[in-house]
């Protein structure tokens, strides 16, 4: 009988289908899953949590009123979340973290065990909220278990946990491998020129644009294809060119549809600190889908794929472009069967089967550590918000795989 897994994450659930998703909707096959998103504040109703069912996993988002300070606000969700767990009957679960920030929050509730996944350095990404770095450090001594998402994000954190693990993207084959037989075009892709070379995924302050630029430039006649949601740069900030071609966000779902049309792939990445360690899901997704791919010179995309020769690399709008044309000439009857081989072990099966595997051992050895207490001024504001504050948690229903609430927001 597995614990319930309480997952705390920096990504909503429906914005992209990557590592989070991947673990998780596996996870919730034999045991259930909570996934609790970021706080949504605005307007000047009373707290609540919006619930949704999605691939058997609970996904909980906290609505918070505009106006609490920092002690309040945690006071609240901790509120919550235990009104939460309490009508649910959760005792000791994992306690599984993609954002160091729900600490503040969460460190309270008894754990079975608790599992820090870094999938990214987030302290690099534009926007990352004050305090970031010291409740990371805060959350790595708390942990039983250091996950991390790639090879370099691993040599940076391995020093500072002694069960750190290194677990990089995977892919779900099957699910992309059926672009190669893909017959029929999304509508708004089918009209684009061909050649096409796309890119899926965040559009945020990740890629560059002006490689993005240079391309369209350098060949005219290409469809530059961009498939994905525009976060935290502005629509604008995409270069305007007749070529390029921006589709918007898409369905998982849809995604090997999209692929099968295009005649290659790129990963247009910026040298910065959001891109120092990460390690894209899009490459085995890419491959797995049949395309040849480019890329900038990201270091878990040389290593492994760059020097498999699986990938072409360039860095600079000119090598950039001689990339990409290296990939549209590529033999596709010798890349894909090397694709193949190489990707044969790194299934998203295999890769949360040794991860359970892990958690398995970990719960088995664990001594049951003590919850952290509350600050005092945390103490004092919760006190404050029950005697003012009625929070209104839906009845909810239990289903195979997950929970799920009745009458709230889908």
């Amino acid at each position: 009988m597995h614990p319930d897994l309480i997952c705390f994450s920096h990504l909503p659930w429906d914005l992209v289908f990557q590592r989070p998703n991947h673990l998780m909707a596996r996870a919730a096959r034999d045991r259930r899953v909570t996934y609790v998103e970021e706080p949504r504040i605005g307007g000047d109703g009373a707290p609540h949590l919006a619930s949704r069912l999605r691939d058997g996993v609970t996904v909980l988002t906290p609505t918070l009123p505009d106006g609490l300070d920092g002690p309040a606000r945690d006071a609240t969700l901790r509120l919550l979340l235990d009104t939460w767990l309490h009508r649910h009957g959760v005792e000791r679960p994992v306690l599984w973290y993609y954002t160091p920030m729900a600490l503040a929050w969460t460190a309270h509730v008894p754990a079975a065990a608790v599992v820090y996944d870094c999938m990214d350095h987030l302290a690099g990404f534009r926007g990352a909220p004050a305090g970031l770095l010291e409740q990371e450090a805060r959350l790595i001594a708390r942990a039983d278990l250091l996950l991390t998402g790639g090879t370099r994000l691993h040599e940076l954190k391995r020093q500072d946990h002694p069960d750190a693990h290194c677990f990089p993207s995977s892919v779900d084959a099957a699910h992309f491998g059926a672009a190669r037989g893909s017959t029929g075009d999304p509508i708004d892709q089918a009209a684009l020129p061909r050649p096409r070379i796309g890119y899926a995924g965040v559009i945020d302050e990740r890629i560059d644009m002006a490689l993005i630029e240079a391309l369209a430039i350098a060949e005219p006649r290409w469809s530059v294809v961009l498939v994905g949601p525009v976060v935290k740069i502005d629509r604008a900030d995409i270069p305007a060119h007749p070529s390029i071609h921006v589709l918007g966000r898409k369905d998982y779902a849809e995604l090997p549809a999209y692929l099968g049309g295009w005649d290659a792939a790129m990963m247009p990445f910026a040298h910065n600190e959001a891109t120092a360690y990460i390690s894209p899901t899009k490459t085995p997704e890419y491959l797995a889908a049949g395309l040849p791919v480019a890329s900038t010179s990201i270091h878990d995309v040389v290593q492994p794929y760059g020097l498999a020769g699986l990938v072409e690399i360039g860095d600079g709008p000119e090598a950039f472009v001689e990339a990409c044309r290296r990939a549209l000439a590529t033999d596709l009857a010798i890349l894909r069967p090397r694709v193949d081989r190489f990707l044969a072990s790194r299934s998203w099966d295999r890769t949360w089967t040794a991860i359970d595997a892990l958690l398995t051992d970990t719960l088995r050895r664990r001594i049951p550590i003590a919850p952290a207490r509350p600050e005092p001024r945390e103490r004092a504001a919760a006190a404050r918000l029950r005697s003012i504050v009625t929070i209104p948690v839906a009845p909810s229903t239990v289903r195979a795989g997950g929970l799920t609430s009745r009458g709230l927001e889908d």
